[in-house]
């Protein structure tokens, strides 16, 4: 069973009351194996049809036949560590290993191939090699990341699914945005999903919840305040900002996306995702947030056996 420290769990606790108990269950559980389509390089049917040859596959949502749970091995065994990983399919690029939740982001800003579309936070390349297969590969994608090392894992997985219609940028985010700016550059469709404490991931990287502390989570609710105070003017009129973190603290996400609305024309728009969400909180200690919080979608491990996700989609009015 999970022992997280004192005050994380007083804060889960706080949350989400006598559910904690079974929310620090299931983060002691290990996550499902959970891959999407690359619909750049194959169908989803067909992609199903040749996994299922050697695995139990499913596809739980019809709207999304990307979306795919591997079960088991054929006889009902477990998947090795990485056997994910070692397929022929997946070395051609025809699917990506992705958690549930993390696919969310990219649903919920539902790009189109007309499009630019920038996503600030790129590396590894799990988004945005989803938001290129939305785009049908077409359109203009912006990927940018601030590290060497992480530019070079998320180029190869471009390159690995087949993209082409990405530029990617090795920049600061806040700067790049800045620089953008300057040039009097404007993109339909923004996506940050921002490096943040953690906390919805525990399940896949128990060492997060050692290395948890509260001056962390201040640290990172500043910076990614800084990331998309920078990157929602680059907006249209009329475009949409998708803000997503894998943490559950109040600090990192409705404050954040409060800050947005109390200093840009922003307006939080509702999102309709394919998994059990629950409504963004009206407040955290002694703090108020908009009514219209509720529209933001909170995505916690015990409702879909899934991590931890926040999603706000915020849309840039005149």
């Amino acid at each position: 069973m999970l022992q997280p420290k004192p005050l994380f769990a007083e804060r889960i606790r706080t949350l989400l009351g006598n559910e904690a108990e079974r929310f620090f269950d299931y983060c002691s559980k290990p996550s499902p194996d959970c891959i999407r389509a690359n619909k750049i390089k194959i169908s989803p049917s067909e992609l199903f049809k040749n996994l299922s040859k050697i695995w139990q596959v499913l596809q739980p949502f019809h709207q999304y036949p990307e979306i795919m749970k591997v079960v088991s091995k054929l006889d009902g065994s477990p998947l090795e560590p990485g056997e994910l990983g070692k397929t022929k399919e997946h070395l051609l690029g025809y699917y990506y290993v992705q958690g549930l939740s993390s696919m969310m982001p990219v649903i919920a800003l539902a790009p189109n191939e007309k499009e630019s579309v920038l996503d600030l936070c790129a590396s590894p390349g799990s988004k945005t090699t989803q938001l290129a297969a939305e785009m049908k590969n077409s359109g203009m994608l912006l990927a940018n990341d601030n590290d060497l090392s992480r530019i070079i894992v998320l180029n190869s997985n471009l390159e690995r699914c087949g993209v082409t219609n990405c530029i990617v940028t090795r920049e600061d985010g806040a700067r790049l945005c800045e620089k953008f700016s300057k040039l009097g550059i404007q993109l339909d469709k923004i996506l940050v999903d921002t490096s943040c404490s953690g906390e919805g991931v525990i399940r896949e990287n128990p060492k997060t919840l050692e290395m948890w502390n509260y001056k962390m989570i201040k640290n990172f609710s500043a910076q990614q305040k800084r990331l998309a105070a920078s990157a929602f003017p680059l907006l249209k009129d009329g475009g949409e900002m998708v803000y997503s973190t894998c943490t559950l603290a109040p600090e990192e996400n409705e404050e954040v996306v409060q800050f947005l609305i109390d200093n840009f024309n922003a307006k939080i728009e509702e999102i309709k995702l394919p998994i059990k969400t629950r409504e963004g909180i009206a407040n955290w200690q002694g703090k108020e947030f908009s009514k219209e919080m509720k529209k933001c979608c909170r995505i916690y491990p015990q409702d879909n056996d899934s991590e931890g996700f926040f999603v706000a989609k915020l849309r840039k009015v005149k």
